[in-house]
C-alpha cells in the first residue's frame, strides 16, 4: 500500500522519534497530533520537577538508535563533565526532545507538521484513516500510528469514582496541585511504592514539605540503586522462559557475577522470551514475578537513592506493605483502612491527602481515553491477552476484535506491553519507532545501528 501521509497520535518520546526517523528515512510526510499545550516532550519530561533525574545513565540514552552517543555528546556540548556516566535530569532531557523536534521541523521543508488538538476517533477504510478531532476538524491520512502514552492509573482498591475530593484525593500523581496547602503536622499517603512514588516523595521534599510521607503497595519493594558500571563475561543463549527456571538461572548468576549484572545481560533476550513464552508463562510472570523484576530492572540514581534513605533515616518517609479496604473523609482528611501484608486485622490510618502512584492503566476494557473507547468499542483494537495494553503483532500494527491486523492503523510504546514486555524505557523504545519508521518508508536496512 502507497504511504504519502502519516498521521502520529501523541507527541510525547515515542510520537516525536517516530516524526523524526520518518524524516531520516526520507519517508512520507508526518503531521504530529499533540493534545498538550507543547509537542516534544510527554508526560515523563514535561510534568517533571527539576529534582527529578533520569534513572538510567546519559550514554544508554540517545534517542537515536544508531547514534548511541548523541545525547551524551549533547550534554558535553553543554559542559557537562563525563556526561556518558551522568543521570541527568528529565527536564534537560525533555529540552534535548524539543530541541530535536525543532531541528526536524526547520529543516523537513513542509513534510513534518505539528498539530494541537485531541483526537477522538479514526477510522479506517480502502483509501487510508480518517482521524477526527474534539473541535470538530478532521484529518486524513494514509495510516496512523497511535503513540499515547501511558494512560493514567486506576484508583486503589476501596475507593469509589468521585468518593473524595480533589483536595484529598490526587489520582493524577503528576498534578501540578500534589504539595498545595500542605503543612508540617500533614501525613501523605502514597499509594504505591515504585519509581513514581519516588519521584513524588523528591517532589514534597523540594517543595519544602517538612511532614510525614507513607507510602503504601502490596508487598512494601523499593526500586534498588544503581552501582558503578562494569563490565563482565554475559551469557550467550536465550534463558529458559518458565518462571520458576528463570529465577533459579538469574540467581545462579547473581551468585557468579552480582545481581545488577544477572538482570542487565537479560536486556538482549527479554522480548524474544516474553514473544516466545504462553500465555499462562506471562500470567505467572505477571502474577508472582513482576514487582521483583520492576524493582531490581528499574533502578534509582545513586544520588536519587541516597535521597529517599535520607528521607527514610530521618523518619520523613515511612513504606508498609499491605492492601487498601475503604477510605472515608474526615476531619478535613482521609481516613484509611487497610491490612497489613500477612496479617487478618485491619488497620486505620489518617491522613492529610492521598496520592495515587499505583502506576499506569493499561486495560483497554477500563480506559476512558475518547480515541481508545472509540476503537475499542468499533473493534478496530482490542486488548492483548494480559490487559496491559493495546494488541500488535511484532511490527506493531494494532490487532482488531476479529483477529485480523491492520495495514493501516500501527501503536508504539508503553501500551504494546502486551506484545513487547520491554517497552516502556527510552532503549526500547527508540528501537521499535525506528523500526516502524523504517516500515512506512520502505526503507531498506540501515547498518551500524549499535544495537
Amino acid at each position: 500500500m502507497p504511504v504519502e501521509h502519516v498521521a502520529i497520535v501523541g507527541a510525547g518520546f515515542s510520537g516525536t522519534l517516530q516524526a523524526i526517523n520518518l524524516l531520516r528515512h526520507e519517508g512520507p510526510r508526518a503531521t504530529l497530533i499533540e493534545r498538550g499545550s507543547r509537542a516534544g516532550e510527554g508526560l515523563a519530561y514535561g510534568a517533571a520537577h527539576p529534582s527529578h533525574v533520569l534513572n538510567v545513565r546519559a550514554g544508554n540514552m540517545s534517542a537515536l538508535p544508531d547514534d548511541p552517543g548523541h545525547f551524551a555528546r549533547w550534554l558535553e556540548a553543554r559542559g557537562v563533565a563525563d556526561a556518558a556516566n551522568s543521570f541527568a535530569s528529565r527536564v534537560t532531557y525533555g529540552i534535548y526532545l524539543r530541541e530535536m523536534l525543532d531541528a526536524a521541523l526547520a529543516t523537513s521543508a513542509g513534510r513534518l507538521t505539528v498539530r494541537y488538538g485531541e483526537v477522538v476517533d479514526a477510522v479506517e477504510s480502502g483509501r487510508g484513516v480518517a482521524l477526527k478531532l474534539a473541535d470538530g476538524e478532521a484529518l486524513d491520512a494514509d495510516a496512523a500510528v497511535l503513540a499515547v502514552g501511558n494512560l493514567p492509573p486506576h484508583d486503589p482498591p476501596g475507593l469509589n469514582d468521585g468518593a473524595l475530593p480533589d483536595d484529598l484525593y490526587k489520582g493524577d500523581p503528576w498534578a501540578g496541585s500534589v504539595a498545595d496547602g500542605l503543612t508540617a503536622d500533614d501525613t501523605v499517603l502514597v499509594i504505591g511504592t515504585g519509581l513514581t512514588m519516588i519521584d513524588v516523595a523528591l517532589m514534597l521534599e523540594a517543595r519544602g514539605f517538612q511532614g510525614r510521607v507513607v507510602a503504601l503497595s502490596r508487598r512494601g519493594l523499593l526500586p534498588r540503586r544503581h552501582e558503578a558500571a562494569n563490565d563482565w563475561a554475559k551469557i550467550g543463549d536465550r534463558p529458559a522462559t518458565v518462571a520458576s527456571g528463570l529465577v533459579r538461572q538469574v540467581r545462579e548468576r547473581a551468585d557468579a557475577v552480582g545481581w545488577r549484572n544477572a538482570v542487565d545481560e537479560l536486556r538482549p533476550f527479554t522480548q524474544p522470551m516474553w514473544a516466545n513464552a504462553t500465555e499462562a508463562e506471562r500470567a505467572r510472570f505477571l502474577r508472582h514475578l513482576r514487582p521483583w523484576w520492576d524493582v531490581h530492572r528499574h533502578r534509582l540514581a545513586p544520588e536519587v537513592a541516597d535521597r529517599l534513605a535520607a528521607m527514610q533515616d530521618r523518619g520523613q518517609l515511612h513504606v508498609l506493605a499491605g492492601k487498601t479496604i475503604a477510605f472515608s473523609p474526615s476531619d478535613g482528611g482521609v481516613t484509611m483502612t487497610w491490612r497489613p501484608r500477612g496479617g487478618n486485622a485491619n488497620e486505620a490510618m489518617a491522613v492529610r491527602r492521598i496520592v495515587n502512584c499505583t502506576g499506569p492503566l493499561g486495560d483497554l476494557n477500563r480506559t476512558t481515553d475518547p480515541l481508545l473507547v472509540s476503537l475499542r468499542e468499533r473493534g478496530a483494537i482490542r486488548p492483548d491477552a494480559a490487559h496491559l495494553g493495546i494488541d500488535v503483532n511484532g511490527v506493531g500494527q494494532v490487532i482488531g476484535a476479529n483477529g485480523r491486523a491492520s495495514e493501516r492503523l500501527y501503536a508504539l510504546g508503553p501500551m504494546t506491553r502486551g506484545a513487547f514486555w520491554e517497552i516502556v524505557a527510552v532503549p526500547d523504545i527508540r528501537r521499535q519507532t525506528w523500526d516502524v519508521a523504517r516500515r512506512l518508508s520502505n526503507a531498506h536496512w540501515v547498518g551500524g545501528e549499535g544495537l
